[in-house]
């Protein structure tokens, strides 16, 4: 019965579509990869010691740069600042103690990847690999305001503004396509 059972969820499974949600029960249509919840909570994103200490990266790739405490975008082969004020910082935002000490601490597991749609063998932490499908940040109305302690690198979209929300360490830059 176990080797029945087992069968049925591997062709289930090999046929289902990659489609992800984090704290709400599904995604909201079949054009999304990966969905956040609305809770005041962000997407903190990977933190590298510079750009340049990291290889074979694709244009869309996100991080955290430590060296200059910027969130950046790779974007035609170049890095694209998106945190834009000069003053960010790794400090924790609840115990005031450098977060680089607390990441520091932590054994990175380099083979670690975790992949939604269908796998390559490019070099990620997450990687939505799906060509038809987008990602829908986390959403939070005013961040500023509602997000209590965000974290060096959080990454949300502000529901009020209608625009994109990166949070450096000190504050939040935001952006908005151009017309």
């Amino acid at each position: 019965m176990k080797n029945y059972i087992y069968i049925i969820l591997l062709i289930t499974g090999s046929t289902a579509s990659a489609q992800v949600a984090i704290g709400k029960s599904s995604v909201s249509n079949t054009s999304v990869s990966l969905e956040f919840g609305n809770e005041n909570r962000g997407m903190v994103l990977p933190w590298v010691t510079s750009t340049g200490a990291i290889s074979g990266v694709e244009d869309g790739s996100i991080i955290y740069d430590l060296s200059d405490h910027k969130v950046k975008v790779k974007y035609r082969l170049a890095w694209k600042d998106l945190s834009v004020d000069l003053t960010g910082t790794t400090l924790d935002p609840v115990t005031n103690i450098d977060g680089v000490l607390i990441q520091d601490a932590a054994v990175e597991k380099t083979s670690a990847k975790v992949s939604i749609g269908t796998p390559s063998d490019l070099p990620a932490i997450l990687m939505l690999e799906d060509t038809d499908k987008a990602m829908i940040l986390p959403s939070v109305a005013s961040p500023h305001l509602n997000i209590i302690n965000p974290a060096p690198g959080m990454m949300v979209y502000d529901t009020t503004a209608n625009q994109l929300a990166v949070f450096n360490g000190k504050m939040w830059s935001f952006w908005k396509p151009s017309n």
